[in-house]
């Protein structure tokens, strides 16, 4: 018998493509990259980079509470950057969601992104014993 779980939330963007939200096994949940959309109405929002990586960690802590967990359970996050110009940015607002000890972490700078956006994240939490 498998462990494996789909989480799911309305209060994240709905997946655009063959995928889940995220994927419980065992006590790891390991989340999709989450742009910017606004899961109300499932488009881009508007703004600088900031604005778009509030949303993004927005969207990971609705996943993370589906999944009974928390933004600081968080132990891996992966950061993908149009401009990698944005990684001082993106870091000043990563410190308004995440704490100390902050998770492992990479930033990677790419061509593009699904739909415009300027940052995307996934993420792997533990939660629980």
């Amino acid at each position: 018998m498998s462990n494996k779980a789909v989480i799911s939330t309305q209060k994240a963007p709905a997946a655009i493509g063959p995928y889940s939200q995220a994927i419980k096994a065992g006590n790891t949940v390991y989340m999709s990259g989450q742009i910017p959309l606004d899961p109300a109405t499932m488009t881009l929002v508007k703004g600088n980079v900031e604005t778009q990586a509030r949303q993004v960690f927005n969207n990971l802590k609705a996943v993370c509470e589906e999944a009974a967990g928390s933004l600081g359970d968080i132990v891996k996050l992966n950061l993908y950057l149009v401009e990698l110009d944005d990684f001082a940015a993106v870091n000043a607002v990563m410190e308004e969601f995440f704490t100390a000890p902050f998770p492992a972490r990479a930033a990677v700078g790419v061509k593009a992104l699904p739909k415009g956006s300027q940052v995307e994240a996934e993420a792997v939490m533990i939660i629980g014993d």
